[in-house]
């Protein structure tokens, strides 16, 4: 035999006995803080589920896959469990709750882990003023509050817009008219000043006064500085019901003028003679991102919305805010014009009273008289009409009296819930069993968002995948919200992740027993930190502030 033919098996064979040699040498350990093991692992981006092990090392995602080889300092058994990236709760309420008690329990327990704030109302900025409550002189700006609340400490992270209406009312107070010059400039650079401490971007609710003061012109130009700091303008439009398409108009005009990325709240269409309009509406906002806007939506599951019973006023007797509503409406010609109205008809406010469910009062007398009651047997147990009603409700209460309005399409609920470019948000506060929630009333949204979406309409009714709305609750938002490293489970990501039971999460309120905890989600973390352990929150509070991508100071 040629010699090179010794020569080749010479080194063949050594290469096997070093292959053999390095594949029993023992693999060197990881160890991580915590590993969740077997676990169905949905990324956040829509593709399919694996099965698999995420681990955790202090507030990051460091490794995703098989990981047998490694030991956790504690690990979780997710065998037959959806592991998700932690939700995205679009539009929450929860901003002053959890000032209350931070651990915000309802909205934990369904497996959010990042509340975003700002529906035309922002916790800054405030003026302070001599006879404010104590809470309201702890700030001034947006950054203020998120500074007090760090302090303070909460469970699910934190962002926010900065709200027009804040904005407004900081510079022009409820006067229902256009800023001077002067007075936009100021307004403008208030909304400068908090995208540089973190804001997502501007956000409105064009339905309320003093929000409907102003014009689109006006909302333009706020949102043109939101824009130059890569910002969002999300908005509840001026008009759910009647004038919606018109409403549509002014939100695609405000993101082409400003050149802004557009998100509209609570998308849904009010009232039956308009639930016709459901593939119009559809196909506008198709049509308007063809054009190449770029046009988000975010909803919440139920048939029925939440405000105030000052809705069903004009907006014009609103000037000057409530107490000069009140004493405006005392004077017997303005309370007859109201009332004259209020009959014909306000197009986008209007509803039967049948369909109107009463929340709560200020005044105990009346919480127990007419609380959970609708609006028709609220007005014969008056013995007045229901636009009377209303009106002297809202006179003696001294408040909007939260109610709920029955006005939506189930069948065009699910449809918009198909949509691919719709998120999720509760529209309601986060709270929990605390005494100091006792006489809060609430929609059943603010317990069961998330879980009614994954459990009634993904699982029950396959609406669309559990993939499919995994990204919506998670990947989605984020990208829109243009927050890195959030909303996927990815190596190097931070560790906000939900650990629930596909097969049995489930939302339990209802609208006549709206406090009732969700079931269904086993385990949450949040930047690393169990904050719910088998069900039950555990105390911690590890959230953090998330910023906008205009954030410039403090930054080390």
């Amino acid at each position: 035999m040629p010699p090179y033919f010794f020569y080749m098996r010479y080194v063949i064979l050594s290469i096997i006995v070093i292959g053999v040699i390095m594949a029993c040498a023992k693999k060197p350990r990881q160890d991580f803080d915590l590993i969740i093991r077997n676990g169905n692992i949905y990324d956040g981006s829509g593709a399919a589920h694996f099965v698999g092990d995420v681990a955790i090392q202090a507030d990051t995602i460091a490794a995703i896959g098989n990981l047998d080889d490694a030991v956790g300092k504690t690990e979780i058994d997710a065998k037959g469990l959806a592991v998700a990236p932690g939700f995205i709760n679009m539009l929450s309420w929860a901003d002053r709750s959890l000032l209350m008690d931070g651990r915000s329990v309802s909205d934990i327990k369904q497996g959010v882990t990042l509340e975003v704030f700002g529906e035309g109302w922002s916790p800054g900025p405030v003026k302070r003023k001599p006879t404010s409550k104590p809470v309201d002189s702890l700030w001034t700006t947006l950054g203020g509050y998120f500074d007090f609340l760090m302090k303070k400490g909460v469970s699910p992270n934190v962002a926010s817009f900065v709200g027009a209406t804040s904005i407004r009312i900081h510079e022009l107070g409820h006067d229902n008219r256009p800023p001077k010059p002067e007075e936009l400039d100021r307004m403008k650079a208030l909304v400068r000043q908090a995208m540089e401490e973190g804001a997502m971007g501007l956000g409105t609710s064009l339905i309320y006064a003093p929000a409907d003061y102003a014009s689109t012109e006006e909302l333009i130009e706020l949102a043109k500085v939101a824009s130059q700091y890569g910002g969002m303008y999300i908005t509840h439009m001026r008009s759910e019901s009647d004038n919606i398409l018109d409403a549509m108009n002014e939100t695609f005009r405000i993101a082409k003028e400003a050149n802004i990325a557009a998100e509209i709240y609570h998308l849904k269409i009010n009232h039956e003679r308009n639930w016709n309009k459901i593939d119009t509406v559809i196909a506008k906002l198709d049509s308007a991102q063809r054009a190449g806007l770029r046009i988000t939506a975010n909803m919440y599951p139920y048939i029925a919305s939440a405000t105030g019973l000052t809705a069903r006023l004009p907006t014009w007797v609103q000037e000057g805010g409530a107490s000069a509503m009140r004493k405006r409406m005392r004077t017997p010609p303005i309370r007859k014009r109201v009332l004259e109205e209020m009959r014909l008809g306000i197009p986008t406010k209007n509803s039967d009273p049948k369909d109107v469910m009463m929340l709560g009062f200020r005044l105990d007398s009346l919480n127990k008289l007419y609380r959970g009651k609708r609006l028709d047997y609220v007005a014969r147990m008056h013995g007045k009409d229901a636009d009377e009603t209303a009106v002297d409700l809202i006179m003696k209460d001294k408040s909007t009296i939260a109610a709920i309005y029955f006005l939506i399409s189930e069948d065009n609920m699910k449809k918009m819930l198909t949509l691919p470019y719709v998120s999720l948000g509760s529209d309601a506060a986060s709270m929990s069993d605390a005494k100091i929630f006792a006489d809060w009333g609430t929609h059943p949204r603010a317990y069961g968002t998330f879980a009614r979406f994954l459990g009634k309409y993904v699982r029950d009714e396959k609406i669309v995948s559990l993939e499919e709305a995994i990204r919506r609750l998670t990947s989605l938002p984020a990208t829109n919200l243009k927050i890195k490293k959030r909303g996927k489970l990815q190596v190097g990501f931070f560790a906000d992740i939900t650990i629930f039971d596909a097969a049995t999460i489930t939302d339990k309120a209802t609208f006549e027993q709206p406090k009732a905890y969700a079931d269904g989600v086993k385990h949450v973390f949040v930047n690393g930190v169990q904050v719910l352990r088998n069900g039950e929150h555990t105390g911690a509070k590890p959230g953090r502030v998330v910023r906008g991508p205009g954030w410039k100071s403090q930054i080390k």
